[in-house]
């Protein structure tokens, strides 16, 4: 990013928010403030600021020194359990936090928000591919809708801009971030393999064979930088891939063979059932292992797993807007698994092979 940039990411303790704070506050001249509700440990790159963004008294007390922000990165989230709570908890989120940044920060420059496979229906059933950005929304309550709708109103007359991002499947470090399918897959692996169990695929053999796509953390977070300093990215809506599919019948087993483990074949099989009584199980891997003494609880989140790998049908979006635009930066998701399990082991979040 460009020289003086002060930048609040929102949900820097996420999968999404980690990687954007800590790429771009490796940038000369950028001063990176991580925000989380939770306490977070020192990081290299960014100053962690604890603050509740559901509370707007708590969000005034955490920001109203910061007098400088030009640049917002939201990648906060809180998990509900229908539509329309999760519209309006988000949205809140996000109005908490632009009001205050705005109210003390007259310099802001530019808003980065994630979006995903949701607005395009994925989670719906099987929808048109590839995906562009100007497909027709579809129905209401969606809380990615209901945040972007608030945004443009929020912006509108003001000097600052803003930008969408539609990532998919973000994968990287994040540790209890609901939506991390490195983590899921990390954690069922190394799990299996304790167990003297092959790697299954633990979804419909549909699942197995349907075309896929991830989005890297890494790739995600240069992208926000691109974003943020780019004229022509400004009120845009941009899907950001690693620029690769696959099929989750080719991949699994190179997946395994980062494990020293061998494939067996697609079983169906509810990780948010199967896994759930595995906690005593990882306490014990975490004490002979030496791994961090994170909550099982909190490592993983079985449920997202669930619904990425019962996924029948071909989730594809199409990235050429974001090339056209000047983002061209790639990465083959097979070697991004790879990089991802050994990070998780060198932390000590995984255990050694």
């Amino acid at each position: 990013m460009s020289t003086k940039q002060v930048v609040l990411v929102a949900g820097a303790q996420g999968v999404i928010g980690y990687a954007a704070a800590t790429y771009i506050g490796s940038l000369p001249d950028t001063q990176v403030y991580g925000l989380s509700r939770r306490s977070m440990e020192a990081a290299e790159n960014f100053m962690p600021l604890n603050v509740d963004m559901l509370s707007e008294a708590d969000t005034e007390r955490a920001l109203a020194p910061l007098k400088d922000v030009t640049h917002v990165v939201f990648g906060a989230y809180v998990e509900k359990n229908t539509p329309a709570e999760r519209s309006a908890v988000n949205v809140t989120l996000l109005r908490n936090l632009l009001n205050t940044v705005e109210k003390h920060s007259p310099g802001l420059e530019h808003v980065t928000l994630y979006q995903g496979g949701k607005a395009y229906g994925a989670d719906l059933g099987p929808f048109k591919t590839p995906a562009r950005e100007d497909d027709p929304r579809l129905m209401s309550p969606n809380f990615y809708y209901d945040q972007e709708d608030f945004l443009k109103a929020q912006q509108d007359g003001k000097n600052w801009h803003y930008t969408v991002l539609r990532p998919e499947a973000v994968c990287g470090y994040g540790i209890g971030n609901p939506m991390n399918l490195t983590m899921v897959i990390g954690v069922y692996a190394a799990i299996s393999k304790e167990l003297g169990l092959p790697l299954r695929f633990p979804g419909p053999e549909a699942a197995y064979r349907a075309l896929y796509q991830v989005t890297s953390a890494d790739i995600l977070a240069r992208a926000s930088s691109w974003a943020g300093t780019t004229e022509s990215a400004r009120e845009q809506i941009f899907n950001i891939t690693n620029g690769d599919y696959f099929r989750w019948q080719f991949m699994w087993p190179r997946i395994a063979k980062s494990f020293h483990m061998e494939v067996a074949e697609p079983v169906p099989m509810p990780l948010s059932i199967y896994m759930a009584d595995k906690g005593p199980l990882w306490a014990d891997m975490t004490k002979r292992y030496g791994l961090k003494p994170i909550p099982y609880e909190q490592i993983v989140s079985w449920p997202f797993g669930d619904f990425i790998f019962n996924s029948a049908f071909d989730n594809i979006t199409s990235t050429i807007k974001a090339r056209q635009h000047g983002f061209q930066d790639c990465i083959d998701t097979e070697d991004m698994f790879s990089d991802f399990f050994s990070n998780l082991r060198s932390r000590h979040i995984l255990p050694p092979l």
